[in-house]
C-alpha cells in the first residue's frame, strides 16, 4: 500500500504538466526506479489506474524500468555497482575503503511523458 502515495505524486506531476502544456491525453509515464526501492510494479499500475479514471492519464501505462544501486567512495569519488549480497563487495575497488555511501538506486524519476 505504500505505492498509493507515491503514485498520487506521479500522477500529479503528469496532471500538472498535462494542464500547464495543455495536453489532451497523457498515454504514458516513463520511470526510473531504483533496484532496492520496495515499489512493486504491478501494485504501482494497479494505483494508477484507479487514481487516474475519468481524467486526462486514464489509461495511461506506466513504463518502469529498474534503475541500478551504484555506490560512491566518500575518499577518491570511484563510482561502483552496489553488491546487496555482500559487504566485502561494497568497498571501494579504487583506495579499498569501506567508506561509501548510496548515490543510485533506491528513489524514483519521473524520466518522460508520452502525450497528445
Amino acid at each position: 500500500m505504500h505505492e498509493l502515495p507515491v503514485i498520487e505524486k506521479i500522477l500529479k506531476v503528469a496532471l500538472d504538466h498535462a494542464v500547464k502544456h495543455r495536453v489532451k491525453r497523457v498515454l504514458a509515464i516513463h520511470l526510473e526506479v531504483g533496484e532496492l526501492s520496495d515499489l512493486e510494479d504491478q501494485w504501482m499500475q494497479h494505483y494508477f489506474d484507479h487514481l487516474s479514471e475519468g481524467g486526462r492519464a486514464e489509461k495511461a501505462r506506466l513504463v518502469i524500468e529498474r534503475i541500478p544501486a551504484r555506490l560512491q567512495c566518500t575518499q577518491c569519488g570511484e563510482i561502483f555497482p552496489f553488491a546487496a549480497a555482500s559487504d566485502e563487495s561494497n568497498v571501494c575497488p579504487v583506495c579499498v575503503t569501506g567508506d561509501c555511501r548510496l548515490i543510485a538506486g533506491k528513489g524514483y524519476f519521473i524520466k518522460n511523458l508520452e502525450v497528445l
